[in-house]
Parts: C-alpha cells; structure tokens; sequence
C-alpha cells in the first residue's frame, strides 16, 4: 500500500531521529556503494537530504548515494537462489533488535539466541523498527514452503526472516549470522533456501573413545551453524558402553555420560533443530554387555568366542538388549532408532552353517528345510524392532545387516545406512534402492574418519568431499542413477574410533572440522559448488570463527 504525504514527512522525521541505525546499515559487501567510501557519515547526510526534500517540495536536492546489485550472501552451506537489490543491505546498529512477528511466539528461542550472537536487543513480540530482525512463522510466499524452507529479505535497513516452521526460520538467522561474519554486511534482496536432502548430518562413535559432554555440546552448535539436523551416537560397542544404564548398571564403563548430561545434549540438540539417533548394536559389537554376561557370549563350533557377538540363540540375549532398548528409547524421544544389525560375526566366516552349527539347527527348526543362519540374524533384528513397537520409532540399520535372498525377509521399512562394499558378501547400493528402500549415504570411501586409519582407512579430506562426493556416490566412487534421487535422503560424516588414542578430542575436532563443512554444503544445495576449494577454505575460516 502506498503511503500517504503525510506519512511521508513522517516517515522523514523517523529517518532523522533513527539515523544511528540508519548508518549502520551502510555498504559493505554485497551492496557496494557506487561512491566507494562506505562511509556512515555519507549514509546519513544523504538520508537528511532525502528527509528535507520531502519536507520540501520545491527544494533541490541533493545527489543521493547509488549501489549496485547485491551479491548472494556468502555462507555455509550456501544458499539455494538469491534475488539481488539495490541498497546498503544490513548491519547491526545500536538500536538494533530482534522481534518476533504476531503469532510466531513459538520463535522465542531462535530470537534470543540470534540476539546474543548479534549481540543486539531481544524484544520479544513487537512491530519491527528500522535496523531490526523480524523472525515469523508463515507468511506471503513461505506458508506452504518445504520443511525446513526460509526466506530471508533484506531490505528498507531491517530483515525478515520467513518459513513454515522453527527449523527454516533458524536456517535462515544462521545464514544472517554467517553473512555477518564474512562480509560483516547481510547484502540487500531475498533469499529463497531449503535443503537439497531431508538428513545433514554427523555420527559419533563415544563407545570407543569417550567424548566429554562439553565436547559433544560444541560439536552440536558446530553442526546448527552449517545446517545439519541428524547426530548419531553409537554408545554401545565391543570397547564400551558409554551411559549410565539402571536396568544393567554392570555393563556401563568407567567413563561415561550419566543421564543428566545426556538430557542436557539432548535439550541443546532440540534448540538447535537437530535430532539425535541412538544406537545400540546387535547382535553384533556387544562385547561390552558380553564381558559382564560371558554365558550369553556366541562360540563356534570348536568352542572359541566370537569377538562381539552375542549367541542369538539364547532368549536371555534377546530379553538383555530388548532392557537396553527399551530403557534408552525411552531416554532418547526423537524419531529415530538405529539397531545397528552390522558385522555380526557368525557372517563373516565362508561357512556359516559349518562354523555355527547351533545357530544352523535352530534356523532349520523355526524356519524350515533351506533356512540359515542369515535368516535367524535377520529374524533378531526384526523382532528388536517390535519389541520396540510402543515407542513408535523409525528404524535404521546397516547396509550390511541386510542380507541378500532369505527364507525370512527383513522389515520393508527399514532405513538403511549405506556404508561399505569391502565386507563380505556386501550388496550393491543398486539393491537396497530397487527394493524401495530410504538409504542414507554413510560411504566410507569420503565419509569415514577412523582414528588410527586402520584397515586401509585414511582421514578423509574436505577438498576430495567438496569436489567430488555427491550423495549419489553411494559405494566407491561411482555414482548410482539419478532415478533414485528420492529414495537418498541425505549424507552423515561418521567418526569412528578404533584407536580411541591416536587423536586427543582437540585433534578430532580440526580433523573433521573442513571434511564436515564440505558435507553440509554438498547436502544443503544441490548445484555444482561455485567456488574453487581455496576459495571455500577461505570462507570457513571467516564463517566459522568463535564468538
């Protein structure tokens, strides 16, 4: 709506009285001033000028500053499409806040933390000034967005940020808050963003190496800060069993997470839009659980203990890792549950029904003439899954704990995580996707930090993931057809620690610190990166300082 003369000699008035903030919002960066000062001073002489003419009609006025079309705001991930404008764009001022639009109180969380990070005024529920952040759910053109959409306009010295829920709106103060960082200037125009890949994200194995919860929490707002929503945490595993556990406090090691620090990861995670997905392996890497249960421990045929595995024969190994579940599902509220269904070692042998001839018998005798000791495995984690059913949990697992043929097939719904071609027997991602399967790409060959680079492993690099890893790069490095984009939901860096001492935690967190940029930005926005890995490396350094 236009406004009238009146309001436009009012308006004049406001100008004059706000100029502090006005000056605040000078040239820099993506809105470049055509007379090249940059000076606050320029700015405020102009905008008096401005303010006189309309007071005054007949007077002359005075030459105002000009700018050219903004650039794309720099960020990582960077932003998905960009409409410039012209004008100074936006800096924070000393009058400067963040408000939340009518409605969107709900937003109160990402307004406050926005406001501490830009160090300027929360003001909760209120009109927008001049120099202000408006956050609001909904909206003109965000409304009906994709989950996690935002759009980000700046422009007349104040921004709004836009999306049909918290996690968009949060997106967009992150590519703010980066922007400010680069080029200390939030260029002029609108951003229109949502995610190329519905899971960013991040899995940690604490069960190897215990990982401070100070460390982890920093690891969290790393990950909010490039727009990832998913931390794994393995917990659980032949080395350690890393949180405090009531139902079986005999298997929980000397170093652990007690509950109360676990709840507080989790709270930060929920503030910051990330869900965490727990995982307790089996029936494999249960050496853990097993050195406090030696009876339940699975022996071959000669009578040897097999690393990490626990005898699926027996229903005391069911009814223990059922407790496990059951406990820490209730602990862990997000969606998501990983089962883990990998490595188990009965499998691994070329003979199976001749190394465990227990296991073969009791196949044969649930399962009929034909069945194996695949079919019993996978009947395991079926029935974890159920004994499960009342937490109302989306299930993940391994790629290998997903068995080719089979009397007894696995769940249909079961996500997989798609990690490796080099075990034995392993599948091709090809299946999994004709089955109709949700896979996320875990591929070892670009994603997998392992402490000590055991088994030919070797840390992964930013600049090899930047430049040629796409989600699509299920296995190895070749890519499987674009006709399965849709059943690829993501890309998750994982951490691994089989030699939990190789690297201190200061050390694992410069290690994947370029490696996990570069999967958010190959996760976030689909398009061929714009700029060269030198250039990338230069803007993390800029984007991701402290403060």
């Amino acid at each position: 709506m236009r406004s009238s003369p009146g309001a436009r000699i009012a308006g004049a008035i406001v100008v004059l009285a706000t100029a502090t903030t006005v000056a605040a919002c000078g040239s820099g960066g993506g809105g470049g001033s055509a007379t090249g000062d940059g000076s606050s001073d320029g700015a405020l002489s102009a905008r008096a000028s401005d303010a006189a003419t309309a007071a005054d009609p007949s007077a002359t006025p005075s030459p105002t500053r000009s700018y050219a079309l903004s650039t794309a705001p720099r960020s990582i991930p960077s932003v998905r499409t960009h409409e410039p404008a012209r004008g100074p764009g936006w800096r924070p001022g000393k009058n400067s806040g963040v408000v939340l639009a009518k409605g969107s109180d709900s937003l109160a969380g990402e307004g406050k933390l926005l406001s501490q990070e830009l160090k300027i005024a929360y003001r909760g529920t209120a009109a927008a000034r001049a120099g202000d952040v408006e956050l609001a759910l909904g909206g003109s053109g965000s409304g009906a967005g994709a989950a996690e959409s935002y759009t980000l306009t700046t422009g007349d010295g104040r921004v709004r940020i836009t999306g049909p829920d918290r996690a968009g709106v949060f997106y967009g103060t992150r590519t703010l808050k980066q922007s400010l960082r680069a080029d200390g200037v939030m260029p002029e125009g609108v951003v229109h963003d949502s995610p190329a890949r519905a899971e960013r994200g991040l899995n940690l194995d604490i069960a190897r190496k215990y990982y401070s919860p100070g460390w982890i929490e920093a690891r969290l707002r790393e990950m909010a800060d490039l727009k990832m929503n998913t931390l794994g945490l393995h917990f659980s595993d032949d080395q350690g069993f890393r949180i405090e556990s009531s139902s079986h406090p005999e298997i929980v090691s000397a170093q652990h997470l007690s509950k109360a620090e676990v709840r507080k990861i989790l709270a930060l995670a929920d503030q910051l839009h990330i869900t965490v997905v727990p995982e307790i392996d089996s029936p494999g890497h249960l050496g853990a659980v097993l050195r406090a249960h030696p009876d339940l421990q699975l022996r071959n045929a000669s009578g040897k203990a097999t690393q990490g595995a626990i005898d699926i024969s027996k229903p005391a190994s069911a009814k223990i890792v059922d407790d496990l579940d059951r406990e820490f599902a209730a602990l862990f509220k997000g969606p998501y549950w990983n089962l883990g269904a990998d490595e188990y070692q009965a499998l691994v042998v070329r003979d199976p029904e001749a190394s465990y001839p227990a296991l073969a018998r009791l196949a044969v005798q649930k399962y009929g003439a034909g069945a194996r000791v695949q079919d019993l495995t996978t009947a395991w984690t079926n029935d974890r899954a159920a004994a499960l059913k009342s937490y109302k949990k989306k299930f993940k697992v391994w790629n290998d704990g997903l068995f080719r043929g089979g009397i007894v097939k696995a769940n249909p719904a079961f996500e997989v995580q798609y990690w490796t071609g080099k075990e034995l027997g392993a599948r091709q991602p090809q299946e999994y996707l004709d089955e109709g399967r949700q896979v996320v790409n875990f591929n070892d060959e670009y994603l997998y930090y392992v402490l000590g680079q055991p088994n030919a492993f070797v840390y992964p690099t930013g600049q090899r993931i930047y430049e040629q890893w796409t989600p699509l790069v299920l296995r190895g490095t070749k890519p499987v057809p674009a006709a399965h984009e849709k059943q690829i939901r993501g890309g998750v860096f994982a951490i691994w620690g089989d030699f939990p001492n190789a690297q201190t935690e200061a050390q694992v967190a410069a290690g994947i610190k370029l490696p996990l940029a570069a999967t958010a930005e190959k996760t976030w926005n689909p398009d061929k990166p714009k700029l060269s890995w030198s250039q990338f490396k230069a803007l993390d350094a800029k984007v991701s300082q402290s403060g």
